[in-house]
Formats: C-alpha cells, structure tokens, sequence
C-alpha cells in the first residue's frame, strides 16, 4: 500500500468516528448529517466549478462514502429527517 493511499484510509476512519461521535452526543443532527450529504454530492457534481479545487474523481468518491456514512448514522442513531 502506498503511503497516500493509507493517510486517506487514516483521516477517512478518524472523520468516520468523528461524525458518529458527534451524532452520539446530539451535537449534530440527522438533519445535519443529510446535509452534509447534500453538500458533498453538489461539490462532486460541480468538481470543475468548485471554488475550493479538489480531484473530481475524489470528489465522487467522497460522496458516495458521505452517503454509505449518512445511512449507517440514520440507521444506527435515528432522529428527524431535513424538513423540506
């Protein structure tokens, strides 16, 4: 394994815990966490717009891990869904 590959797998698992932890503590929402969702998707739809630069193909990755995260949370934590 290549050492940029394994500081991702390291920062993906250290924000991973991170987010259920706050989840856990009700500092952040399942509301939130759909936003969160939401936001990541739109900057990897709009990668070549991005105001803050990022690798396209990263960035649909990202989303696609922010969304198996975002159900795992709702699953495992519960609470309100975003009022539309």
């Amino acid at each position: 394994m290549m050492p940029q590959e394994r500081n991702g797998d390291e920062a993906m698992v250290i924000l991973q815990t991170l987010l259920c932890m706050l989840r856990e503590k009700n500092l952040l929402s399942r509301a939130d966490i759909e936003e969160l969702c939401e936001r990541v998707t739109m900057r990897a739809t709009q990668a070549e717009r991005d105001p803050i630069p990022c690798c396209a193909n990263a960035a649909r990755a990202a989303a696609d891990e922010m969304a198996k995260i975002g159900t795992y949370i709702g699953r495992h934590y519960g609470g309100k869904h975003r009022r539309m």
